[in-house]
């Protein structure tokens, strides 16, 4: 049975102690000291993924994207990643594991195994990991189908890959903002009924443009 989501209030950002050196290939994420739970949090934007073996939380702001928040239960390993297909020319958006594999599918396919490669090879084991999925919102009026199908992709990934997906809060008409535990697998998220001003909406605007003129990667990555 999937698992409820905790809301929760917004944290402060407040100068604190020196955070633990990050992952290699992740010093570049900004990171900042939350008062509030006394960790340090990770922040990523679109495009964007984390993994920690630190006791550190993770956090990022939703639209039509969609983060996977993804641990090892046994070892406390765990990430989070922030995606959104490119736009699918061939009109399929439930291609992910033909032989015609459409760009955009395979976009969110090294998107997920990405994060999931980062987990393994800092010590987790694929058999222990456990999925989290939130965001797909419908937000973007020329882009009423984006959300829905990320949503499809990530349920179909998870499904083909036989992971366990124990919670879910997907779709709707509202922005997320999710804070993620990957040490005790908690996700706390905030729909943001009243959007003070088009920040994410610019910003995955210009996510979608940018992925549209992007290559897409051709090669594969193994799953251990």
């Amino acid at each position: 049975m999937i698992s409820p989501v905790t809301a929760f209030k917004d944290v402060s950002k407040k100068p604190g102690p020196t955070p633990a050196a990050a992952l290699d290939g992740f010093t570049h994420i900004n990171r900042y000291w939350d008062k509030t739970n006394k960790k340090h949090v990770a922040k990523i934007l679109p495009g964007e993924y984390y993994v920690t073996t630190h006791n550190e939380l993770i956090t990022t702001v939703l639209g039509s994207c969609i983060s996977a928040c993804i641990r090892d239960t046994l070892f406390g390993i765990g990430g989070m990643n922030h995606f959104m297909l490119p736009a699918n020319k061939t009109g399929d958006p439930h291609a992910w594991g033909s032989d015609a594999i459409s760009s955009a599918t395979r976009y969110g396919n090294f998107a997920m195994e990405h994060l999931i490669n980062g987990i393994l090879t800092n010590g987790g084991q694929r058999k222990n990991l456990e999925v989290k999925i939130f965001g797909g919102g419908r937000i973007i009026s020329q882009m009423t189908d984006v959300g829905a199908n990320n949503i499809a992709f990530v349920r179909e990934y998870i499904d083909a890959e036989a992971l366990n997906l124990v919670s879910e809060n997907v779709g709707d008409i509202f922005p997320r903002k999710v804070l993620y535990d990957p040490k005790t697998g908690k996700v706390k998220m905030k729909k943001l009924r009243s959007l003070h001003n088009d920040t994410i909406i610019t910003r995955e605007t210009t996510y979608s443009s940018q992925l549209d003129d992007k290559p897409v990667e051709t090669g594969e990555i193994d799953l251990f």
